[in-house]
């Protein structure tokens, strides 16, 4: 067993490091406030500080980037951070697992496989790209070993407060009876990659050689309609029926006048739009591992959600 550094604290970071422990790896989290989960080594550290992360780094056998910054300051807070991941990653001989997102595609027919070009026009998928672009050549050059692993919206226990179909924004309203708005048509199919899928893939990408070199795609179940989500979490709930409603296109954008992460979210709206179907085979058929069912996963939520409920009785 070896030692691991995760990078983020959030809703992926948190369950990657109980994957690890439960494999009997020792784990670092490194936060910049030196928060975390139990059971973990907490380090506060800024990620953009090459020398400080080397020095975290050294001895590991793994380096996972589960950080973000803030959404409408990928472009100016990227850079310096995937540098210094890298730099770490070169200085220390540690795998660096990359987890990111499909942004980098920029918008698809069909569905998604990790043959696409990186065609992306937007900002974010421009500086998605670029990471992987510098990563992977850094590694054809021997000089670090690395992989990426990319996933759609996620959804699962212990959700981002931002998660489109969260705990807060979709779980708390619908149980509760009342009514969810939707960025877009909620009949549209998408591709939504559980959370615990999330911790799982990257756990097997840093403890087994065959992933390096190449990015891959996160075990997700088959695309459904947000409704479909809402309508099957609701009867596993014994909830009242889903109320569901698109939010008029006039409110999405007035929106972006006060809030910088609405307005950024214009660049990927495409994404809800259309049919976002991702395939995952590859990473399935390789390492063996199948995405979580969608009622499986749902009712896991519920149970969840209703645990300080039975706490409290």
């Amino acid at each position: 067993m070896g030692r691991h550094v995760i990078v983020g604290a959030g809703q992926v970071g948190a369950h990657l490091a109980e994957r690890l422990i439960e494999r009997g790896h020792d784990v670092a989290v490194v936060t910049r406030s030196g928060s975390g989960p139990d059971g973990v080594e907490r380090i506060a550290a800024d990620v953009a500080d090459r020398s400080r992360l080397t020095g975290i780094v050294k001895g590991a056998d793994a380096l996972y980037n589960c950080v973000n910054p803030r959404y409408h300051r990928w472009a100016q807070d990227w850079p310096p951070m995937a540098a210094s991941f890298l730099g770490a990653a070169e200085d220390t001989g540690a795998v660096l697992v990359t987890l990111s997102c499909l942004y980098g595609y920029g918008p698809v027919d069909g569905p998604m496989t990790e043959d696409l070009p990186l065609a992306a026009t937007g900002t974010k998928g421009r500086v998605r790209a670029a990471m992987w672009r510098e990563a992977l050549a850094a590694h054809r050059a021997g000089r670090v070993r690395v992989t990426e692993l990319r996933g759609s919206d996620y959804y699962g226990p212990r959700s981002s407060d931002q998660a489109y179909i969260g705990e807060v924004r979709f779980v708390k309203p619908l149980l509760a009876g009342k009514r969810v708005f939707y960025m877009s048509d909620p009949s549209v199919p998408h591709a939504w990659t559980y959370l615990p899928d999330v911790a799982e893939a990257l756990a097997i990408a840093g403890t087994d050689e065959r992933a390096l070199g190449r990015a891959w795609h996160i075990p997700t179940a088959p695309a459904v309609s947000t409704l479909h989500v809402a309508e099957r979490l609701c009867e596993i709930a014994g909830a009242p029926a889903p109320r569901v409603h698109e939010l008029p296109r006039p409110a999405f954008n007035a929106l972006g006048l006060f809030s910088p992460m609405m307005k950024e979210l214009r660049e990927t709206r495409y994404q809800f739009d259309r049919p976002y179907i991702l395939d995952s085979s590859a990473f399935e058929s390789t390492f063996g591992m199948r995405p979580t069912p969608l009622d499986d996963a749902l009712t896991t939520i519920v149970g969840a959600y209703r645990e300080p409920e039975r706490a409290v009785d």
